[in-house]
């Protein structure tokens, strides 16, 4: 026991100096960016081929759902299971199989004759997507052994997936105006050929020198406490609460119950659940879980701002929200130098003040239809989550033994899955209450109009324009009023979630004051 004990500690007494990194491991970590770009840009493309895979497939609704929610949903379950297995089998090698993999399955989606086949293959680019992303964070702790190098190298790594979110739109709407649907998928093939080609010769493989026995009932509750709570929460978010969510829900918890339990009682746990008990990992954790979920919350909203209040088509739109995207690049790549001076109880707290300031800003769109707002708090915002994102992932990583790197990035990972999950769920459910409840359609409108405005704002602006006239902006005014001041609460909520952020990192950090120079 005092030997496992000793494995956690943050920053164990040493007289060796890490070996700083040479000009071989900044090209791998160029190299490492490629699947990381690929995924970010993979998810936000695919939304925009949707209608071009409507009509060709002619999915049911329930399909074109599916479509969409089967990778995330899989790669969700199985991000902590691939990551501890990269540890045992070799992260190299896993990043292999899982670039291998994923191109493959991309290629087979790209031409999908059906809607089954197209949600086969994206189930099939979830299970690989779980075995390349852990893979591209834990070898990053191998490659940089350097602190201060590391730090720099995970803001690459974090500015990469934010670039790949601002082209993803980009990206989609070039290859969807100039060739079929199936390119959005077609695109993985060229991106990840360099990958498998240089990544021998550049990245040195690592593994845990003591990984223990293959614990296949451990991996299989796992993968089911995940699937089972994110398909509870996703389900929540779509169709609203019922007892069969609830009742998957509580099972996810019990099976999740089962797991922390079976590796307490193993000598060698397939994840040594007693990393939470260190409150640098825990307390990172928990800021980067909440920061998404306000992140992603902004985002689910202001999109409909932009795009159903305000007209504009999805590719402006991605131009107006672009200076936040590049704001969070930069602002993840400036905290470096002063993350190694500054200790992360006092500076968290100050990175996610600049996003509440944003959300405050937001609470003002509904009042103010002018462009200058969006614009301004999505810079704030991407500015102080950007920040906020580089220091926590750099602390989780650091924070967990070296061996354990990539059960540390799944788990990292994870938080981050988790937190998109919510907060599209959470504020994406408050707002979409607050918006029927404030609903008031017009006299005179037919009864299937108002049941369709009822239900969203996409609903209302679609019944507005068949209705035309003098009803139909009448219908649309309602519709935006709604949905603004619904924005104005959600924004305040959004707000309060940055600062509990804040109190976690000021309450869990303490502890990393000696140790966040190093």
């Amino acid at each position: 026991m005092s030997v496992q004990t000793a494995t956690l500690r943050i920053a164990p007494t040493t007289t060796s100096i890490p070996q700083r990194a040479g000009w071989r491991g900044w090209i791998a970590l160029a190299v490492l960016m490629l699947p990381v770009l690929l995924a970010s840009v993979d998810h936000t493309a695919l939304n925009f081929a949707l209608p071009q895979i409507a009509l060709q497939l002619q999915p049911t609704s329930l399909q074109q759902l599916w479509m969409v929610d089967v990778y995330p949903l899989v790669l969700a379950g199985m991000l902590v299971t691939m990551g501890v297995l990269g540890d045992r089998f070799g992260r190299r090698r896993m990043l292999l199989i899982g670039a291998t993999g994923f191109a493959a399955i991309s290629a087979l989606a790209a031409f999908a004759p059906s809607a089954g086949w197209l949600i086969a293959a994206r189930a099939g680019m979830g299970v690989f997507g779980a075995v390349l992303m852990p893979a591209t964070l834990s070898l990053i702790r191998g490659i940089f052994a350097d602190r201060n190098q590391r730090r720099l190298a995970i803001a690459v790594w974090a500015a990469a997936f934010s670039a790949g979110g601002a082209l993803g739109p980009v990206v989609g709407g070039f290859l969807l105006a100039h060739y079929s649907w199936g390119s959005v998928f077609l695109i993985a093939v060229p991106v990840l050929v360099p990958l498998l080609v240089l990544a021998p010769f550049l990245i040195p493989e690592s593994r845990d020198p003591d990984p223990g026995r293959i614990d296949i009932p451990s991996i299989l509750l796992s993968m089911a406490t995940m699937v089972s709570v994110v398909y509870a929460v996703k389900e929540v978010a779509i169709e609203g609460v019922t007892s069969v969510d609830l009742g998957l829900f509580a099972l996810g918890l019990a099976l999740g119950a089962l797991f922390v339990r079976r590796q307490l009682r193993s000598p060698q746990p397939l994840f040594d659940v007693r990393l939470f008990t260190v409150g640098v990992f825990t307390g990172a954790l928990l800021v980067n879980l909440l920061s998404v979920v306000a992140f992603m919350g902004f985002e689910f909203f202001i999109a409909q701002h932009l795009q159903l209040v305000l007209g504009m088509s999805a590719l402006e739109s991605a131009f107006v929200l672009l200076p936040g995207v590049l704001a969070m690049m930069v602002a993840g790549l400036v905290i470096v130098p002063v993350s190694r001076r500054v200790s992360p109880r006092v500076l968290l707290p100050a990175t996610l003040a600049v996003a509440a300031v944003g959300y405050a800003l937001i609470a003002f769109v509904a009042r103010d239809h002018a462009l200058a707002l969006p614009v301004i708090a999505s810079v704030l915002i991407g500015t102080g989550i950007g920040m906020t994102e580089t220091v926590s992932n750099e602390l989780a990583l650091s924070a967990a033994p070296a061996a354990k790197a990539g059960a540390a990035s799944a788990v990292s990972e994870t938080a981050y899955e988790v937190g998109a999950v919510l907060g599209t769920t959470i504020l994406g459910g408050i707002l979409t209450a607050l918006y029927r409840a404030g609903l008031e359609p017009p006299a005179g409108i037919p009864q299937d109009a108002a049941a369709h405005a009822s239900d969203t704002l996409a609903g209302a602006v679609h019944a507005a324009e068949q209705l035309g006239g003098p009803i139909g902006d009448a219908l649309w005014h309602a519709a935006t009023s709604a949905f603004d001041s619904g924005v104005t609460v959600t924004a305040v909520i959004g707000a309060v979630v940055v600062v509990l952020a804040a109190l976690v990192a000021a309450v869990t950090l303490g502890r990393s004051r000696a140790s966040h120079r190093k």
